[in-house]
Protein backbone atom coordinates (compact mmCIF):
# COMPACT_ATOMS: atom_id res chain seq x y z
CA UNK A 1 0.00 0.00 0.00
CA UNK A 2 2.86 2.50 0.76
CA UNK A 3 3.79 1.82 -2.81
CA UNK A 4 0.35 3.27 -3.93
CA UNK A 5 0.30 5.98 -1.96
CA UNK A 6 3.28 7.27 -3.52
CA UNK A 7 1.36 7.34 -6.83
CA UNK A 8 -1.34 9.24 -5.11
CA UNK A 9 0.59 11.98 -4.26
CA UNK A 10 2.94 11.96 -7.09
CA UNK A 11 -0.44 12.13 -9.27
CA UNK A 12 -1.91 15.04 -7.06
CA UNK A 13 0.90 17.11 -7.83
CA UNK A 14 0.91 16.77 -11.17
CA UNK A 15 -2.29 18.08 -11.47
CA UNK A 16 -1.33 21.61 -11.61
CA UNK A 17 1.41 21.28 -13.86
CA UNK A 18 -0.60 19.41 -16.26
CA UNK A 19 -3.17 22.33 -16.38
CA UNK A 20 -0.78 24.59 -17.29
CA UNK A 21 0.96 22.56 -20.13
CA UNK A 22 -2.52 21.89 -21.49
CA UNK A 23 -3.54 25.00 -21.87
CA UNK A 24 -0.06 26.55 -23.23
CA UNK A 25 -0.24 23.90 -25.26
CA UNK A 26 -3.89 24.43 -26.40
CA UNK A 27 -2.55 28.49 -27.37
CA UNK A 28 0.81 27.29 -29.40
CA UNK A 29 1.18 26.95 -33.17
CA UNK A 30 1.55 23.47 -35.10
CA UNK A 31 3.55 23.36 -38.47
CA UNK A 32 1.49 22.10 -41.23
CA UNK A 33 3.32 18.34 -41.76
CA UNK A 34 2.10 17.89 -38.29
CA UNK A 35 -1.18 18.47 -38.75
CA UNK A 36 -1.30 16.54 -41.88
CA UNK A 37 0.06 13.81 -39.77
CA UNK A 38 -2.72 14.18 -37.11
CA UNK A 39 -5.03 13.70 -39.77
CA UNK A 40 -3.17 10.33 -41.33
CA UNK A 41 -2.93 8.97 -37.81
CA UNK A 42 -6.73 9.51 -37.24
CA UNK A 43 -7.62 8.10 -40.64
CA UNK A 44 -5.06 5.21 -39.39
CA UNK A 45 -7.15 4.40 -36.25
CA UNK A 46 -10.55 4.59 -37.59
CA UNK A 47 -9.99 1.43 -40.36
CA UNK A 48 -8.07 -0.33 -37.36
CA UNK A 49 -10.71 0.21 -34.82
CA UNK A 50 -14.23 1.57 -36.07
CA UNK A 51 -16.66 -1.88 -37.35
CA UNK A 52 -18.49 -0.02 -39.88
CA UNK A 53 -16.60 2.87 -41.41
CA UNK A 54 -18.05 2.75 -44.62
CA UNK A 55 -21.88 2.60 -43.59
CA UNK A 56 -22.49 6.28 -45.08
CA UNK A 57 -19.59 7.15 -47.53
CA UNK A 58 -17.68 5.03 -49.69
CA UNK A 59 -13.99 4.93 -49.02
CA UNK A 60 -13.10 6.78 -52.05
CA UNK A 61 -15.32 9.98 -51.05
CA UNK A 62 -14.09 9.52 -47.26
CA UNK A 63 -10.30 9.65 -48.42
CA UNK A 64 -11.15 12.20 -51.35
CA UNK A 65 -11.89 14.59 -48.32
CA UNK A 66 -8.92 13.63 -46.10
CA UNK A 67 -6.66 14.78 -48.98
CA UNK A 68 -8.40 18.29 -49.85
CA UNK A 69 -7.82 18.53 -45.97
CA UNK A 70 -4.56 18.26 -45.64
CA UNK A 71 -4.44 20.40 -49.31
CA UNK A 72 -5.59 23.11 -47.44
CA UNK A 73 -3.68 22.71 -44.37
CA UNK A 74 -0.60 25.19 -45.48
CA UNK A 75 -0.21 27.43 -42.48
CA UNK A 76 -0.06 26.94 -38.99
CA UNK A 77 -2.54 26.63 -36.80
CA UNK A 78 -4.03 26.35 -33.40
CA UNK A 79 -5.57 23.10 -32.10
CA UNK A 80 -8.98 25.05 -32.02
CA UNK A 81 -8.21 26.21 -35.38
CA UNK A 82 -7.04 22.97 -36.53
CA UNK A 83 -10.54 21.51 -34.96
CA UNK A 84 -12.74 23.61 -36.78
CA UNK A 85 -11.14 22.49 -39.99
CA UNK A 86 -11.07 18.54 -39.14
CA UNK A 87 -14.31 18.02 -37.69
CA UNK A 88 -16.75 18.89 -40.84
CA UNK A 89 -14.25 16.25 -42.44
CA UNK A 90 -14.90 13.64 -39.70
CA UNK A 91 -18.92 14.59 -39.36
CA UNK A 92 -19.23 13.69 -42.87
CA UNK A 93 -18.35 10.37 -41.98
CA UNK A 94 -22.23 10.21 -40.42
CA UNK A 95 -21.50 8.41 -37.89
CA UNK A 96 -23.36 10.47 -34.72
CA UNK A 97 -21.06 8.79 -32.32
CA UNK A 98 -17.75 9.78 -34.06
CA UNK A 99 -16.60 13.45 -32.99
CA UNK A 100 -13.44 15.03 -32.18
CA UNK A 101 -13.02 16.62 -28.75
CA UNK A 102 -12.89 20.47 -28.41
CA UNK A 103 -9.59 21.54 -27.13
CA UNK A 104 -11.14 23.41 -23.92
CA UNK A 105 -9.10 25.48 -21.65
CA UNK A 106 -8.60 23.43 -18.81
CA UNK A 107 -9.14 25.39 -15.33
CA UNK A 108 -7.60 25.04 -11.36
CA UNK A 109 -9.62 24.30 -8.80
CA UNK A 110 -9.52 27.78 -7.24
CA UNK A 111 -10.43 28.99 -10.54
CA UNK A 112 -13.59 26.66 -10.66
CA UNK A 113 -14.70 27.47 -7.32
CA UNK A 114 -15.16 30.84 -8.52
CA UNK A 115 -17.05 30.14 -11.35
CA UNK A 116 -19.05 28.17 -9.26
CA UNK A 117 -20.04 31.18 -7.15
CA UNK A 118 -20.85 32.93 -10.18
CA UNK A 119 -24.26 32.77 -12.79
CA UNK A 120 -23.58 32.34 -16.36
CA UNK A 121 -23.97 34.19 -18.96
CA UNK A 122 -25.99 31.97 -21.62
CA UNK A 123 -27.09 29.10 -19.14
CA UNK A 124 -29.61 31.16 -17.96
CA UNK A 125 -32.34 30.97 -21.14
CA UNK A 126 -33.13 27.76 -22.98
CA UNK A 127 -33.32 28.17 -26.75
CA UNK A 128 -34.89 26.70 -29.85
CA UNK A 129 -33.37 27.05 -33.46
CA UNK A 130 -34.72 26.58 -36.50
CA UNK A 131 -32.63 27.05 -39.95
CA UNK A 132 -30.11 29.67 -39.45
CA UNK A 133 -32.06 31.71 -36.61
CA UNK A 134 -31.70 31.23 -32.49
CA UNK A 135 -34.49 31.75 -30.37
CA UNK A 136 -34.91 32.10 -26.53
CA UNK A 137 -38.09 30.10 -25.45
CA UNK A 138 -37.48 30.39 -21.95
CA UNK A 139 -35.98 32.97 -19.54
CA UNK A 140 -35.36 31.28 -16.38
CA UNK A 141 -34.37 34.39 -14.43
CA UNK A 142 -36.43 37.26 -16.00
CA UNK A 143 -33.28 38.82 -17.13
CA UNK A 144 -33.60 42.17 -18.62
CA UNK A 145 -37.56 41.07 -18.97
CA UNK A 146 -36.73 39.41 -22.56
CA UNK A 147 -39.53 37.48 -23.79
CA UNK A 148 -39.72 34.06 -24.89
CA UNK A 149 -40.02 34.28 -28.66
CA UNK A 150 -36.95 36.92 -28.70
CA UNK A 151 -34.71 36.08 -31.77
CA UNK A 152 -31.00 36.87 -30.77
CA UNK A 153 -29.77 38.40 -33.91
CA UNK A 154 -26.03 38.87 -33.39
CA UNK A 155 -23.38 38.48 -29.97
CA UNK A 156 -21.37 41.09 -29.69
CA UNK A 157 -21.87 42.39 -33.42
CA UNK A 158 -21.68 38.67 -34.96
CA UNK A 159 -24.28 37.54 -36.72
CA UNK A 160 -25.83 34.28 -34.78
CA UNK A 161 -26.38 33.00 -38.71
CA UNK A 162 -23.03 32.91 -39.34
CA UNK A 163 -22.03 30.90 -35.51
CA UNK A 164 -25.02 28.46 -36.45
CA UNK A 165 -23.75 27.90 -40.49
CA UNK A 166 -20.44 26.99 -38.96
CA UNK A 167 -21.25 25.04 -35.50
CA UNK A 168 -23.78 22.83 -37.61
CA UNK A 169 -20.68 21.69 -40.07
CA UNK A 170 -19.66 20.03 -36.93
CA UNK A 171 -23.03 17.69 -36.21
CA UNK A 172 -23.85 14.38 -37.44
CA UNK A 173 -26.28 11.91 -36.70
CA UNK A 174 -26.45 8.42 -37.59
CA UNK A 175 -26.78 8.71 -41.97
CA UNK A 176 -28.50 10.72 -43.74
CA UNK A 177 -31.26 12.16 -40.79
CA UNK A 178 -32.19 15.65 -40.39
CA UNK A 179 -33.90 16.35 -37.51
CA UNK A 180 -31.21 15.60 -34.94
CA UNK A 181 -29.05 18.47 -35.33
CA UNK A 182 -30.93 21.42 -34.49
CA UNK A 183 -31.55 19.59 -30.79
CA UNK A 184 -28.00 18.92 -30.52
CA UNK A 185 -26.92 22.37 -31.88
CA UNK A 186 -28.75 24.04 -29.20
CA UNK A 187 -27.22 22.21 -26.49
CA UNK A 188 -24.12 22.56 -28.00
CA UNK A 189 -24.09 25.55 -29.68
CA UNK A 190 -22.37 27.74 -26.47
CA UNK A 191 -19.60 25.21 -26.20
CA UNK A 192 -18.33 25.96 -29.47
CA UNK A 193 -18.43 29.52 -28.51
CA UNK A 194 -17.03 29.58 -25.11
CA UNK A 195 -14.59 27.52 -26.95
CA UNK A 196 -13.96 30.32 -29.22
CA UNK A 197 -14.41 33.38 -27.92
CA UNK A 198 -13.31 31.87 -24.15
CA UNK A 199 -15.95 33.16 -20.81
CA UNK A 200 -16.63 36.21 -20.71
CA UNK A 201 -18.03 38.34 -18.37
CA UNK A 202 -19.70 40.94 -20.71
CA UNK A 203 -21.71 40.31 -24.03
CA UNK A 204 -24.13 42.44 -26.02
CA UNK A 205 -26.84 40.86 -27.70
CA UNK A 206 -29.11 42.37 -30.37
CA UNK A 207 -31.97 40.93 -30.63
CA UNK A 208 -35.28 41.63 -32.76
CA UNK A 209 -39.19 40.87 -31.15
CA UNK A 210 -42.66 41.15 -31.98
CA UNK A 211 -40.75 43.54 -35.14
CA UNK A 212 -38.91 45.82 -32.50
CA UNK A 213 -35.45 44.95 -32.20
CA UNK A 214 -33.55 45.41 -28.83
CA UNK A 215 -29.74 45.87 -27.38
CA UNK A 216 -29.02 44.06 -24.03
CA UNK A 217 -26.04 43.48 -22.29
CA UNK A 218 -25.72 40.83 -20.09
CA UNK A 219 -23.08 40.34 -17.36
CA UNK A 220 -21.92 38.15 -15.75
CA UNK A 221 -23.34 37.84 -12.03
CA UNK A 222 -22.22 36.81 -8.49
CA UNK A 223 -25.08 34.10 -6.65
CA UNK A 224 -26.58 35.76 -3.82
CA UNK A 225 -26.19 33.52 -0.32
CA UNK A 226 -29.75 32.18 -1.05
CA UNK A 227 -28.61 31.04 -4.45
CA UNK A 228 -25.19 28.93 -2.74
CA UNK A 229 -27.58 27.83 -0.55
CA UNK A 230 -29.60 26.16 -3.22
CA UNK A 231 -26.73 24.37 -5.13
CA UNK A 232 -25.99 22.81 -1.54
CA UNK A 233 -29.25 21.70 -1.12
CA UNK A 234 -29.84 20.42 -5.04
CA UNK A 235 -26.63 18.85 -4.30
CA UNK A 236 -27.75 16.35 -1.05
CA UNK A 237 -28.77 13.03 -2.58
CA UNK A 238 -32.16 12.02 -1.22
CA UNK A 239 -33.68 8.58 -1.88
CA UNK A 240 -36.12 10.16 -4.02
CA UNK A 241 -33.28 11.93 -6.12
CA UNK A 242 -31.39 8.77 -6.38
CA UNK A 243 -34.67 6.63 -7.67
CA UNK A 244 -35.69 9.14 -10.26
CA UNK A 245 -31.74 10.46 -11.17
CA UNK A 246 -31.70 13.98 -10.49
CA UNK A 247 -29.41 15.99 -12.64
CA UNK A 248 -27.93 19.15 -10.37
CA UNK A 249 -26.88 21.14 -13.19
CA UNK A 250 -30.21 20.80 -15.30
CA UNK A 251 -32.47 21.43 -11.77
CA UNK A 252 -34.39 17.94 -13.07
CA UNK A 253 -35.15 14.46 -13.41
CA UNK A 254 -33.75 12.00 -15.87
CA UNK A 255 -36.78 9.58 -15.11
CA UNK A 256 -40.23 10.15 -13.86
CA UNK A 257 -43.54 8.33 -13.37
CA UNK A 258 -47.36 9.37 -12.97
CA UNK A 259 -50.68 8.96 -14.04
CA UNK A 260 -52.40 11.09 -16.18
CA UNK A 261 -56.04 10.50 -15.54
CA UNK A 262 -57.76 10.10 -12.13
CA UNK A 263 -58.56 6.77 -12.63
CA UNK A 264 -55.10 5.70 -13.17
CA UNK A 265 -56.03 4.16 -16.53
CA UNK A 266 -53.14 5.60 -18.62
CA UNK A 267 -49.76 5.72 -17.14
CA UNK A 268 -46.71 7.73 -17.78
CA UNK A 269 -42.99 6.96 -18.33
CA UNK A 270 -40.47 9.90 -19.22
CA UNK A 271 -36.75 8.99 -19.45
CA UNK A 272 -34.34 11.59 -20.33
CA UNK A 273 -31.25 9.83 -20.16
CA UNK A 274 -30.72 6.09 -19.90
CA UNK A 275 -28.40 6.39 -17.39
CA UNK A 276 -28.68 3.22 -15.40
CA UNK A 277 -28.58 4.84 -11.94
CA UNK A 278 -31.13 2.94 -9.76
CA UNK A 279 -32.64 2.64 -13.08
CA UNK A 280 -33.56 -1.37 -12.12
CA UNK A 281 -35.75 0.17 -8.88
CA UNK A 282 -37.56 2.92 -10.80
CA UNK A 283 -38.90 0.47 -13.10
CA UNK A 284 -39.79 -2.26 -10.68
CA UNK A 285 -41.63 0.33 -8.20
CA UNK A 286 -43.16 2.17 -11.73
CA UNK A 287 -44.22 -1.17 -13.12
CA UNK A 288 -45.77 -2.71 -9.97
CA UNK A 289 -47.97 0.91 -9.39
CA UNK A 290 -49.19 0.02 -13.13
CA UNK A 291 -49.73 -3.64 -12.57
CA UNK A 292 -51.69 -2.73 -8.86
CA UNK A 293 -53.82 0.29 -10.65
CA UNK A 294 -54.76 -2.09 -13.87
CA UNK A 295 -54.09 0.42 -16.28
CA UNK A 296 -55.02 -0.23 -20.07
CA UNK A 297 -52.63 2.13 -21.55
CA UNK A 298 -48.93 3.47 -21.29
CA UNK A 299 -46.94 6.06 -22.30
CA UNK A 300 -43.22 6.27 -22.83
CA UNK A 301 -41.49 9.59 -23.75
CA UNK A 302 -38.07 8.85 -24.77
CA UNK A 303 -38.11 12.92 -26.78
CA UNK A 304 -34.74 14.50 -26.71
CA UNK A 305 -32.76 11.64 -24.73
CA UNK A 306 -29.29 11.26 -26.47
CA UNK A 307 -29.30 7.39 -25.09
CA UNK A 308 -26.87 5.98 -22.55
CA UNK A 309 -27.33 2.47 -21.16
CA UNK A 310 -27.73 -0.86 -23.28
CA UNK A 311 -28.69 -2.42 -19.68
CA UNK A 312 -31.35 -0.09 -19.35
CA UNK A 313 -32.86 -0.35 -22.54
CA UNK A 314 -32.68 -4.13 -22.17
CA UNK A 315 -34.23 -4.24 -18.63
CA UNK A 316 -37.16 -1.47 -20.04
CA UNK A 317 -37.85 -3.88 -23.10
CA UNK A 318 -38.27 -7.15 -20.89
CA UNK A 319 -41.42 -4.78 -18.70
CA UNK A 320 -43.03 -4.37 -22.49
CA UNK A 321 -42.33 -7.80 -24.10
CA UNK A 322 -44.85 -10.07 -24.38
CA UNK A 323 -43.04 -13.23 -25.82
CA UNK A 324 -39.16 -13.66 -25.59
CA UNK A 325 -37.10 -11.51 -26.89
CA UNK A 326 -33.72 -10.42 -28.08
CA UNK A 327 -33.03 -7.23 -27.74
CA UNK A 328 -29.90 -6.77 -30.29
CA UNK A 329 -27.80 -8.49 -32.84
CA UNK A 330 -24.14 -10.29 -31.84
CA UNK A 331 -22.14 -6.80 -31.46
CA UNK A 332 -19.52 -6.54 -34.28
CA UNK A 333 -15.90 -5.69 -33.24
CA UNK A 334 -12.75 -5.40 -35.42
CA UNK A 335 -10.68 -7.47 -33.89
CA UNK A 336 -10.31 -9.65 -30.67
CA UNK A 337 -8.03 -7.26 -28.88
CA UNK A 338 -10.13 -4.21 -29.33
CA UNK A 339 -11.93 -4.67 -25.61
CA UNK A 340 -8.58 -3.95 -24.19
CA UNK A 341 -8.32 -0.61 -26.24
CA UNK A 342 -10.51 1.39 -23.86
CA UNK A 343 -8.23 3.40 -22.26
CA UNK A 344 -9.21 1.68 -18.69
CA UNK A 345 -7.45 4.33 -16.05
CA UNK A 346 -9.11 6.96 -18.36
CA UNK A 347 -10.46 10.33 -15.96
CA UNK A 348 -8.85 8.52 -12.40
CA UNK A 349 -8.73 10.36 -9.45
CA UNK A 350 -5.19 9.50 -8.00
CA UNK A 351 -7.35 7.74 -5.51
CA UNK A 352 -8.88 5.76 -8.29
CA UNK A 353 -5.91 5.41 -10.02
CA UNK A 354 -4.79 3.63 -7.69
CA UNK A 355 -7.19 1.07 -6.83
CA UNK A 356 -7.65 0.34 -10.17
CA UNK A 357 -4.21 -0.96 -10.68
CA UNK A 358 -4.97 -3.24 -7.94
CA UNK A 359 -8.18 -4.56 -9.86
CA UNK A 360 -6.22 -4.14 -13.46
CA UNK A 361 -5.05 -7.73 -14.07
CA UNK A 362 -8.56 -9.07 -13.50
CA UNK A 363 -10.02 -6.25 -15.44
CA UNK A 364 -7.48 -7.40 -18.23
CA UNK A 365 -8.49 -11.33 -18.10
CA UNK A 366 -12.05 -10.28 -18.23
CA UNK A 367 -12.04 -8.57 -21.45
CA UNK A 368 -9.12 -10.56 -22.75
CA UNK A 369 -11.59 -13.14 -22.96
CA UNK A 370 -14.74 -10.94 -24.21
CA UNK A 371 -15.02 -12.18 -27.99
CA UNK A 372 -15.57 -15.02 -30.01
CA UNK A 373 -15.06 -15.34 -33.61
CA UNK A 374 -18.12 -16.81 -36.15
CA UNK A 375 -18.24 -16.75 -39.81
CA UNK A 376 -14.79 -14.94 -39.83
CA UNK A 377 -15.82 -12.29 -37.68
CA UNK A 378 -15.21 -11.08 -34.20
CA UNK A 379 -18.14 -10.35 -31.65
CA UNK A 380 -18.08 -9.07 -28.53
CA UNK A 381 -19.60 -10.98 -25.21
CA UNK A 382 -23.07 -9.02 -24.28
CA UNK A 383 -25.68 -9.97 -22.22
CA UNK A 384 -28.85 -7.96 -24.81
CA UNK A 385 -27.80 -10.36 -27.73
CA UNK A 386 -28.81 -13.44 -25.78
CA UNK A 387 -32.83 -14.53 -25.61
CA UNK A 388 -34.91 -13.37 -22.54
CA UNK A 389 -37.90 -13.68 -20.94
CA UNK A 390 -40.59 -10.41 -20.12
CA UNK A 391 -40.31 -9.80 -16.76
CA UNK A 392 -43.21 -11.03 -14.27
CA UNK A 393 -44.64 -7.18 -14.20
CA UNK A 394 -44.67 -7.23 -17.68
CA UNK A 395 -47.76 -4.65 -18.99
CA UNK A 396 -49.87 -5.96 -21.47
CA UNK A 397 -51.99 -3.20 -22.36
CA UNK A 398 -51.46 -0.42 -25.40
CA UNK A 399 -48.36 1.40 -25.48
CA UNK A 400 -47.72 4.73 -27.03
CA UNK A 401 -44.20 6.25 -27.40
CA UNK A 402 -43.29 9.39 -27.60
CA UNK A 403 -39.71 10.30 -30.12
CA UNK A 404 -38.58 13.17 -31.79
CA UNK A 405 -34.89 14.43 -33.40
CA UNK A 406 -33.25 14.36 -29.94
CA UNK A 407 -33.81 10.77 -29.50
CA UNK A 408 -30.75 9.30 -30.25
CA UNK A 409 -28.47 6.16 -29.70
CA UNK A 410 -29.92 4.51 -26.92
CA UNK A 411 -33.73 5.55 -27.48
CA UNK A 412 -33.62 4.63 -31.29
CA UNK A 413 -32.67 1.55 -30.51
CA UNK A 414 -35.05 0.55 -28.24
CA UNK A 415 -37.71 2.38 -30.61
CA UNK A 416 -36.69 0.61 -33.64
CA UNK A 417 -37.39 -2.73 -31.63
CA UNK A 418 -40.75 -1.63 -30.89
CA UNK A 419 -42.02 -0.60 -34.21
CA UNK A 420 -40.36 -4.27 -35.37
CA UNK A 421 -41.99 -6.20 -33.31
CA UNK A 422 -45.80 -4.18 -33.33
CA UNK A 423 -45.14 -3.52 -29.39
CA UNK A 424 -46.01 -0.09 -29.69
CA UNK A 425 -47.27 2.48 -31.61
CA UNK A 426 -44.82 5.82 -32.07
CA UNK A 427 -45.97 9.12 -32.26
CA UNK A 428 -43.47 12.44 -33.44
CA UNK A 429 -40.76 13.16 -35.30
CA UNK A 430 -38.10 10.58 -36.53
CA UNK A 431 -35.29 9.54 -34.88
CA UNK A 432 -31.83 11.25 -34.30
CA UNK A 433 -30.40 8.07 -34.16
CA UNK A 434 -31.10 5.80 -36.61
CA UNK A 435 -33.07 3.10 -37.31
CA UNK A 436 -30.52 0.32 -38.04
CA UNK A 437 -27.92 0.27 -35.29
CA UNK A 438 -24.96 2.90 -34.43
CA UNK A 439 -21.35 2.41 -33.68
CA UNK A 440 -20.72 2.99 -30.20
CA UNK A 441 -20.79 0.42 -26.74
CA UNK A 442 -17.44 1.35 -25.78
CA UNK A 443 -14.89 3.31 -26.72
CA UNK A 444 -11.01 3.88 -27.63
CA UNK A 445 -10.24 7.28 -26.59
CA UNK A 446 -7.06 8.20 -29.14
CA UNK A 447 -5.11 11.27 -28.83
CA UNK A 448 -3.36 13.11 -31.69
CA UNK A 449 0.20 13.23 -31.79
CA UNK A 450 0.84 16.84 -32.56
CA UNK A 451 -2.62 18.82 -31.94
CA UNK A 452 -2.81 16.53 -28.89
CA UNK A 453 -6.59 16.94 -29.46
CA UNK A 454 -9.09 14.19 -28.39
CA UNK A 455 -10.62 11.72 -30.58
CA UNK A 456 -12.93 9.22 -29.13
CA UNK A 457 -13.92 5.93 -31.47
CA UNK A 458 -16.66 3.92 -31.19
CA UNK A 459 -15.66 0.20 -30.79
CA UNK A 460 -19.10 -1.94 -31.16
CA UNK A 461 -21.54 -2.31 -33.87
CA UNK A 462 -24.61 -2.34 -31.98
CA UNK A 463 -27.79 -2.74 -33.81
CA UNK A 464 -31.26 -3.61 -32.87
CA UNK A 465 -32.40 -6.98 -33.66
CA UNK A 466 -34.90 -6.03 -36.11
CA UNK A 467 -35.19 -6.43 -39.98
CA UNK A 468 -33.25 -3.62 -41.46
CA UNK A 469 -35.17 -1.28 -43.07
CA UNK A 470 -31.85 0.29 -45.32
CA UNK A 471 -32.92 3.60 -45.47
CA UNK A 472 -29.97 4.91 -43.51
CA UNK A 473 -32.12 7.29 -41.75
CA UNK A 474 -33.56 7.19 -38.08
CA UNK A 475 -36.63 5.45 -36.80
CA UNK A 476 -39.77 6.75 -38.43
CA UNK A 477 -43.01 7.89 -36.61
CA UNK A 478 -46.07 5.45 -37.40
CA UNK A 479 -48.13 9.29 -36.55
CA UNK A 480 -45.88 12.28 -37.34
CA UNK A 481 -46.85 15.09 -35.34
CA UNK A 482 -43.81 18.32 -35.36
CA UNK A 483 -43.83 20.35 -32.57
CA UNK A 484 -43.38 24.26 -32.77
CA UNK A 485 -41.78 26.95 -31.27
CA UNK A 486 -45.00 28.18 -30.24
CA UNK A 487 -46.06 24.83 -28.40
CA UNK A 488 -43.20 24.89 -26.53
CA UNK A 489 -43.58 28.49 -25.29
CA UNK A 490 -47.64 27.87 -24.63
CA UNK A 491 -45.95 24.83 -22.96
CA UNK A 492 -48.65 23.07 -25.65
CA UNK A 493 -47.73 19.59 -26.50
CA UNK A 494 -49.60 18.31 -29.69
CA UNK A 495 -47.73 14.74 -29.70
CA UNK A 496 -49.11 13.48 -26.36
CA UNK A 497 -52.36 15.53 -26.59
CA UNK A 498 -52.95 13.48 -30.08
CA UNK A 499 -52.28 10.24 -27.39
CA UNK A 500 -54.56 11.37 -25.18
CA UNK A 501 -57.14 12.07 -27.90
CA UNK A 502 -56.75 8.99 -29.89
CA UNK A 503 -57.39 6.96 -25.96
CA UNK A 504 -60.64 8.88 -25.22
CA UNK A 505 -61.90 7.77 -28.71
CA UNK A 506 -60.83 4.12 -27.89
CA UNK A 507 -62.94 4.76 -24.34
CA UNK A 508 -65.62 5.75 -25.77
CA UNK A 509 -65.84 3.21 -28.58
CA UNK A 510 -65.29 0.76 -25.80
Amino acid sequence: MKNYSIIFILATLSSCASIKRHNEQRASYIPPEQLKEDVDYAYVKLQKMHPQLYWYIPKQKLEHKLDSLKQTLTEPLTPLQFYFRFQPVIADIREGHLSLRIPRKKFTKSEIKKLEQQKGLFSRFEYYISDDQMYIIQNNDSIENIQPGTEILSINNVPVSTYIKKYRSLISSDGYNTTFQPYFLKDLFFNYYTAENGLENKVTLETLYKGEKHTYTLARESKSENDLEKDKEMKKRTQEKKLNDYVVSSNSYNRSFKFLDKDSTIAYIKVKSFSREYSDEFYKKSFSKIKKAKSAYLIIDVRNNYGGSLYEINNLYSYLADKPFTLIKPSQVTSRDIPLRTNYFRKSTPLEFALKSIAYPSYFFAQAFSTYKKEGKVFYKMKADKLMKPNKEAFNGKVFVLINGGSFSASSIITAKLKNDKRATLVGEETGGANDGTVAGFYSYQKLPNSEIRFPIGLLLVQPNIEFSDSKKGVVPDVSIKESMEDIIDKKDPQLDWIKNEIAKEKIKG
